[in-house]
């Protein structure tokens, strides 16, 4: 343990924080002055100093001139309304407040609090001293170091959430190093940072994880499967490269840059004490000075903890704290011998609903061992099951297991199914009962809080879980579950049992209230079991083929670059876009010289397409990118993840991630396998069946169009789809004014294409006129007949976007919601980004609906029919499946079946198949 602490406060955004949430208190003293941003962050600095006895500290600032922010870009910040009177009159008197507690406060103009703090924080990095940052704001996750941490006040509770660089991981999805490439796809809205248009929080960090960052995703750009994301990147190259330069905070600020400068000695209590007195504070004026404040606060109706929001009546604000575990007021139970697990047992098997949560070595389901179970079927009162030296191993455990998990009649409750139910079946126990996940059901309930058990139960019962890091640190003295006292971890686990079965009674009603038992009932709950039966089989992986690939690809980069040095003159580092921005610009003297805000030339994917139409080397540079990153991205990145045990590659499939109800995949992500290139889809010639099988690809075809014919009841497109027409050169067709399809010329079909595809989706005309190289003129006057022609998309939109101006949110045909919390914001962009959203989330969340409704009819059917045939993939709109040789054909007509009954439209549905001997054939 270092032996300095150093506090750094946010000032503006506590002050910020301390103002709203005594807002409705009306705390004034006798004088009239408004105190209740002063009594906020006088009780939190109070608190923070007591628990954390600083050995240094310090209160960063923000004024008002302005920043070198607002020199890069005139419009950051340019949305916020100005600080509100009394806050502007409560800052002095907060800074009073810091100058009688000796805490010195630091501002200047032209920076910014952050950048204050960050420098100082760098200038303690790895330093004999703990930093913690205290503040509200999520970028200062990308300063975590391993001994600077952020201490984030909690939204609905009385303390902190301290965060390190597990913490950063877990709320990103990336390290702290990685935060500001994810903070720049995101964006910031409250300060006018614009983020890539299609990329949330959800997307970022896949993006970062998979292309390594910014620049890298830059220079893919072109070839990124996601449409709208592609989009969102190309020709907007030198606008994200600046919002990162806004995102990144300073750490090299002059005057800022010397931590032990602000040694703290401890305040002067006399003057504390008086100022309190003046303030009519009269817990923390005793506390001070020994003198109570007699008289009373005016106007006092009730008073909210700052980091709380949680009233309470009396006439001195008090902490309120969430409710913690308190073994006076539960019955929990170990159960760690044979008798009374099979009482237990026995107690079990007449229950028919029964909550679960396992305990196990690690995180990944394909390698935890489990170290016991925990059961609650009344609230307040659990169970939990470990195996010890008293006869009750893990064998006789299992084996108890097994019939308790075979009760057909009987709902399982558990928080993340997919994980328990993959664990346990690596033990030899399949759950076949009802699924009830509190997890799912969060996100069905709202897609964007965070669904952790912990968060959720803060959220719906007003009760702080016990945190695994309590039971086993964290860092490097982090140790394992079984090292911990078992007494400790069955109170953990049989609390998360209790928990979990406290949130499933309020989450069922909730899903029956906003009407998604459907949702959770027909789709979600069981694809959890459908999700863990394709994991756990995973994919074959022909190793020596990618060991081939790898070898030819390096060949042709190691060409590559000879040539590129050819042509250039000279060497130089070929991934430094600074080095090739001079040698392409400065020393070939190359037209289209973009610079970016930074002064340097602008190498991104938009400006060396364009030169390579021209040019050799930028068009050599550009494949030299392409081949490095399939390299490292996928043909060397495949083999170290197969599994040795199968001998197969486990994805994991996220199915509480994206609001429109998609599934994303990770570890490996193998949904952004490529395609687009030759050398790409070779890599899904990797992917192969076992012996005596082959690879099925069923494919849906043009199925969010089709979504949108049914939805919107447009005569037109639907007609298309109906007479099995061409859709493209049908819309061609219209919007050109030709008598019939076969007029079509190639350039038109592809312009129909993007119409298409945009359109109905809320593409404005610049959008279209961006992607299709016309004017303004000419793409409104397409989007126009467009509406002409299709009267029933206009009518989708127009009713889509009035629906959720109304109701809030929007929904698919399977009643899926999503909440559009800013269809009535006033400001145009965020305002027309949630219109975009509001339109395109019925029709790709019911095509993401269709597709999980025909696994689970088609996981149904290989049950029912005894297949050795397995569902093995879920890429988009294509479902892989491996086919035993003797089951192909009734096989095939099986999953076309139940991909095209899926769901009733009134357009049918349409799937094409392929089977081979490797992915890249069969698609």
């Amino acid at each position: 343990m270092s032996s300095n602490i150093l506090l750094l406060l946010d000032g503006t955004a506590l002050a910020y924080r301390s103002y709203f949430a005594f807002i409705n208190s009306n705390l004034r003293n006798a004088d009239g002055l408004a105190t209740g941003a002063i009594y906020g962050f006088a009780t939190a600095l109070v608190r923070l100093i007591e628990a954390q006895k600083p050995t240094h500290i310090a209160v960063a600032w923000d004024t008002h001139a302005p920043t070198f922010r607002h020199h890069m870009d005139a419009a950051y910040k340019a949305q916020r309304p100005p600080q509100p009177d009394e806050l502007r009159q409560s800052i002095p008197f907060i800074k009073e407040l810091l100058k009688h507690y000796k805490i010195p406060s630091l501002e200047n103009d032209g920076i910014e609090a952050d950048d204050i703090v960050g420098s100082l924080a760098e200038s303690a990095r790895g330093k004999d001293v703990q930093v913690y940052m205290v503040t509200p704001d999520k970028d200062f996750m990308q300063l975590v170091h391993d001994n600077i941490f952020m201490m984030k006040p909690l939204n609905n509770g009385d303390g902190f959430e301290m965060i390190g660089r597990e913490g950063v991981e877990k709320f990103f999805g990336v390290p702290p190093e990685k935060v500001i490439d994810v903070l720049t796809l995101i964006g910031d809205s409250s300060d006018n940072i614009p983020g890539v248009q299609g990329v949330g929080k959800k997307t970022a960090p896949e993006l970062i994880k998979e292309y390594g960052n910014i620049e890298n995703l830059i220079a893919a750009a072109a070839g990124i499967p996601a449409k709208r994301v592609r989009e969102g990147i190309v020709g907007s190259e030198d606008r994200i490269r600046l919002s990162r330069e806004m995102i990144t905070i300073k750490t090299d600020c002059d005057g800022f840059m010397d931590w032990e400068a602000l040694q703290w000695s401890g305040p002067d209590r006399p003057a504390l004490g008086e100022f309190f007195h003046k303030m009519q504070f009269r817990t923390l004026s005793k506390k001070f000075s020994g003198v109570e404040v007699s008289a009373k606060l005016s106007s006092m109706t009730s008073q909210v903890d700052l980091f709380s929001g949680t009233p309470n009546q009396s006439t001195q604000p008090t902490s309120t704290k969430y409710k913690t575990f308190n073994r006076e007021l539960v019955e929990y139970k170990l159960v760690n011998t044979t008798a009374a697990f099979d009482e237990l047992t026995q107690f079990l098997m007449n229950k028919n609903f029964i909550c679960f949560d396992t305990e196990t070595t690690g995180v990944d389901p394909m390698k935890a061992t489990l170290l016991g179970i925990a059961f609650s079927v009344e609230p307040g009162k659990a169970y939990y099951v470990s195996n010890t030296d008293n006869g009750l191993t893990l064998d006789v455990i299992i084996a108890g297991l097994k019939p308790l998990f075979s009760k057909k009649d009987a709902t399982f409750i558990a928080h993340n199914y997919k994980y328990d139910y993959m664990v346990l079946f690596r033990h030899g126990v399949k759950i076949q009962g009802k699924i009830f996940d509190t997890m799912i059901a969060g996100y069905l309930v709202d897609p964007a809080q965070q669904l952790k058990m912990d968060s959720l139960s803060i959220k719906y019962l007003d009760y702080s879980p016990i945190s695994i890091e309590e039971l086993i640190g964290s860092g490097k003295k982090q140790i394992t579950l079984n090292e911990v006292d078992l007494n400790r971890v069955a109170e953990y686990a049989a609390e998360d049992a209790d928990i979990t079965l406290q949130l499933y009674e309020i989450l069922k009603d909730i899903l029956t209230k906003d009407e998604l038992n459907g949702v959770a009932h027909g789709i979600e709950f069981p694809l959890a079991r459908v999700l863990s039966k394709m994991e756990l089989h995973g994919i074959m992986i022909d190793k020596n083929m990618l060991s081939g690939f790898s070898e030819i690809i390096t060949g042709e980069l190691l060409d590559l670059e000879k040539q590129i040095y050819e042509q250039a003159g000279v060497e130089f580092n070929i991934n430094s876009p600074q080095q090739l921005g001079e040698i392409l610009f400065k020393k070939m003297k190359l037209p289209s010289g973009k610079k970016t805000a930074t002064g340097k030339y602008s190498t991104s994917e938009a400006v060396l397409s364009d030169l390579a139409v021209k040019y050799e080397l930028p068009a050599r540079i550009l494949e030299f990118r392409s081949l490095a990153k399939l390299r490292s991205t996928y043909i060397d990145a495949l083999p170290p993840l197969i599994n040795s045990v199968s001998g197969r590659v486990h994805t994991n499939y996220n199915q509480t991630v994206a609001a429109t109800g998609r599934l994303s995949s990770s570890n490996p992500n193998l949904q952004n396998i490529p395609i687009r290139t030759e050398r790409g889809r070779e890599i899904r010639k990797a992917f192969v069946p076992a012996p005596g099988f082959k690879l099925l690809s069923a494919d849906y075809s043009q199925v969010e169009l089709r979504v949108i014919a049914s939805i919107s009841g447009d005569e037109s497109m639907s007609a298309a789809f109906k007479n099995d027409e061409d859709i493209h050169a049908r819309t061609a067709k219209e919007i050109f004014g030709l008598s019939a399809t076969d007029q079509v010329d190639r350039e038109q079909r592809r312009k129909a294409k993007e119409v298409n595809f945009g359109i109905p989706y809320g593409v404005s005309a610049f959008g279209l006129a961006s992607r299709l190289g016309l004017g303004n003129n000419e793409a409104k006057e397409i989007i126009d007949e467009y509406f002409r022609r299709f009267p029933g998309i206009k009518t989708y939109i127009d009713t889509t976007i009035q629906f959720a101006r109304e109701q809030g949110y929007v929904k698919t045909l399977a009643g899926r919601r999503r909440y559009i919390p800013d269809i009535n914001a006033s400001n145009f962009n965020i305002r027309s980004f949630a219109e975009r959203t509001a339109i395109n989330m019925p029709i790709q969340g019911t095509a993401a609906d269709l597709i999980k409704m025909a696994m689970i009819k088609i996981d149904d059917q290989f049950n029912e029919r005894g297949f050795k045939s397995r569902m093995l993939l879920q890429v988009h709109d294509e479902l892989i499946f491996e086919v035993h040789e003797n089951e192909i054909e009734e096989v095939r007509t099986l999953i076309r079946e139940c991909m095209e009954s899926a769901i009733t439209l009134s357009v049918p549905l349409k799937v094409e198949m392929g089977v081979a001997d490797n992915w890249l054939d069969a698609h």
